[in-house]
């Protein structure tokens, strides 16, 4: 799901893709609103205080929200930096840089405390934000535009327009792909859901050590796509093997 890009990608890539990556940003989502009282996965609500702070003349404060924008727009360039970077070399490992750096992100916060993440809650929102840059543009780049998995508005504007699309478009090739397409929509927001109320749930629980879980979801999705790629490998060296063996059959 992580290795292939552009059109060698399928709607079974990017439905795995989009599951795995969405439920890690419904964790953090929550989690960052809870123990920070920030929004942590979209800067759409941080453009709307900036303004309302500007306008106030209160311009620490809006500072303080532009580098909220600021560290979105970070992590989404410095993930392309990388993958840009790496596929010079080998793009069969371009997604696996970004992911580890949001896996850290995500593993160191837990550990800082309680204590210093309620004193400094903005170094903490700019981490998260940055993460979620990180992720946002992975994603965005390995399935062309196709999967965004960190914040639903664009979402349900597409849901919307496709759903009423239904009533019109009539040829079963053009259902076929506009059913593939909402199926899609639907799995991105149930799984941001789900991680959504998972995080609820644990966050009483175990504070912010729920964004381990994040971050364990997200090694496995690495660890499961590099056995699938190696176990599909072999199997074609096997038959390449046996076909030279038995050239008649």
């Amino acid at each position: 799901m992580f290795r292939h890009i552009g059109k060698t990608r399928t709607l079974s890539h990017n439905l795995k893709i989009a599951s795995l990556l969405s439920f890690v940003a419904g964790i953090v989502n929550v989690a960052g609103f809870l123990s920070v009282q920030k929004l942590t996965t979209n800067v759409t609500g941080h453009f709307a205080f900036l303004v309302d702070e500007v306008f106030k003349l209160n311009f620490v404060e809006a500072v303080i929200f532009f580098l909220y924008i600021l560290a979105f727009f970070l992590g989404s360039f410095f993930s392309n930096l990388i993958v840009e970077i790496i596929s010079r070399k080998n793009d069969r490992y371009i997604y696996i840089a970004p992911a580890i750096v949001e896996m850290l992100i995500l593993t160191t916060i837990p550990f800082l405390g309680e204590n210093i993440i309620q004193q400094h809650p903005d170094i903490i929102a700019c981490s998260l934000l940055f993460a979620m840059g990180l992720q946002n543009s992975l994603v965005t780049s390995i399935s062309s535009s196709v999967v965004r998995t960190t914040h639903l508005t664009g979402l349900f504007t597409d849901l919307g327009i496709e759903l009423s699309q239904l009533f019109f478009y009539k040829t079963p090739e053009q259902k076929k792909q506009l059913l593939s397409s909402i199926r899609l929509r639907f799995r991105i927001i149930s799984f941001f859901f789900i991680g959504g109320v998972f995080a609820g749930v644990f966050y009483s629980k175990i504070k912010m050590y729920v964004l381990l879980i994040a971050a364990g979801t997200l090694l496995l999705g690495l660890i499961y796509d590099n056995i699938k790629y190696r176990l599909i490998t072999l199997t074609r060296k096997l038959s390449k093997e046996l076909a030279e063996i038995n050239p008649d059959n």
